[in-house]
C-alpha cells in the first residue's frame, strides 16, 4: 500500500522542490549581501582607443627621471619625479604644463593612462597644446625606494593630497616647477596649466587649482576622493558658497567605487558634479560602472584631454 499513500507519492518530491528553493533563495541572499551583483572586482571593462597606441608616425617625447629630497613645505620628505617634454617643444615659445600626483602610475607607454603616448598623439593631431608634463611621487619618510611605485606605500602622501589648504600648490610653485624651469620655458597663463591625478591624488589636483586659480585652470579627477579623510567631503559645499573661480573640472568615477569609513566614492563625485552644476563651472562628469581603479579613466584619457584643452588655440602662451 506504499504506492497509494500521498506522502510518499506527493510528500518527497514536494519536500525536494522546497529544498531546492530554499537552497537558491539562500545563496541569491548572501550573493546580494556580499555585494556580488556589483562586485569590485568584475564590473564591465574599459578599452584603450588608438590615441592610446604607440604611433611611430608621429614625433616621440622624452621622458627624463629626477628626485627631489630637499622640500620646504614637506620637510623631511623625498621623492622621485618624471618630466616628459614633447619633440615639439622650442624654447623660443612657452610650453603649456600639465602635473600629475602619483607620477609614476601615468608616466608609462604600458598601463592605464600611458602619459607619453596619448601625448605625442594628441599633440601631433593637434587636439591639445605642446605641452610638459611633470609626474610626481608623493613623499617619503623612509627611505626612497629604487623603484618607483605603490611598494612600499609613501608615508607622506595623505598629508599631502587629502588636507584641504594650499600646502601642496605652495610646494608645487615654490620647489618643483622652478627646479623644472631652470631647463624648460613654461608658460605662466592659468589657463594653459592643468593638473590631474586619481583618488587622493584627484582630490589634490582639484585642491591645487581651487586654492591657486592663478596658477592652474584646469582639472581633471579619476575617481576622486572628495570624501572625509581629511576634510574633502565639504568641498561640494564651498563650491556651492564660494564666489565661482574661473576653473574648469573634468571628472570621472564609477558605480563600483569605494565605500568605507570615509565615505561613498560615487555619491561624492555626484555631490561634486551637481555642486559645480549649481554653481555655474565649466565642468563634465562621466560616470560609469568601474571600480577604484584606472581602466575607466584611462580608456578616456584621449578623449578627456580634447575635452580639458579644447579652445587652447586661442590662448596666448
Amino acid at each position: 500500500m506504499q504506492g497509494n499513500n500521498p506522502l510518499v507519492r506527493f510528500g518527497w518530491p514536494c519536500l525536494r522542490f522546497g529544498l531546492i528553493v530554499l537552497i537558491c533563495w539562500t545563496f541569491s541572499t548572501v550573493t546580494a549581501s556580499r555585494g556580488f551583483s556589483q562586485s569590485p572586482e568584475s564590473p564591465e571593462r574599459y578599452q584603450h582607443g588608438p590615441d592610446s597606441e604607440i604611433n611611430e608616425a608621429v614625433p616621440h617625447g622624452k621622458l627624463t627621471q629626477h628626485v627631489w629630497s630637499d622640500s620646504k613645505v614637506y620637510p623631511g620628505t623625498q621623492r622621485r619625479y618624471s618630466v616628459y617634454v614633447p619633440a615639439q617643444y622650442d624654447r623660443e615659445t612657452a610650453a603649456a604644463l600639465m602635473v600629475f600626483q602619483d607620477g609614476h602610475a601615468f608616466e608609462g607607454k604600458g598601463g592605464d593612462f600611458r602619459v607619453p603616448v596619448v601625448f605625442d598623439n594628441l599633440i601631433a593631431k593637434g587636439d591639445m597644446p605642446v605641452t610638459i608634463a611633470v609626474m610626481i611621487d608623493p613623499g617619503y619618510t623612509s627611505e626612497l625606494p629604487k623603484k618607483r611605485g605603490w611598494r612600499p606605500r609613501p608615508e607622506n602622501r595623505s598629508a599631502e593630497y587629502d588636507t584641504v589648504s594650499g600646502d601642496y600648490a605652495e610646494f608645487l610653485l615654490t620647489e618643483i616647477l622652478p627646479e623644472v624651469e631652470q631647463q624648460y620655458r613654461i608658460t605662466g597663463n592659468p589657463d594653459l596649466r592643468a593638473i590631474c591625478g586619481n583618488s587622493s591624488g584627484g582630490i589634490c589636483a582639484f585642491g591645487v587649482a581651487w586654492h591657486r586659480p592663478d596658477q592652474f585652470r584646469k582639472v581633471l579627477s579619476h575617481i576622486g576622493s572628495f570624501v572625509n579623510i581629511r576634510g574633502g567631503h565639504n568641498y561640494p559645499a564651498m563650491i556651492r558658497k564660494t564666489e565661482q573661480k574661473p576653473i574648469r573640472v573634468f571628472l570621472q568615477d564609477g558605480e563600483n567605487d569605494l565605500d568605507n569609513q570615509h565615505g561613498n566614492w560615487p555619491l561624492a563625485n555626484q555631490q561634486m558634479a551637481k555642486a559645480l552644476e549649481f554653481a555655474g563651472y565649466d565642468y563634465k562628469f562621466v560616470f560609469g560602472t568601474g571600480s577604484h581603479n584606472g581602466n575607466h579613466g584611462g580608456a578616456i584619457f584621449p578623449d578627456s584631454l580634447r575635452w580639458l584643452w579644447r579652445g587652447w588655440k586661442e590662448e596666448t602662451p
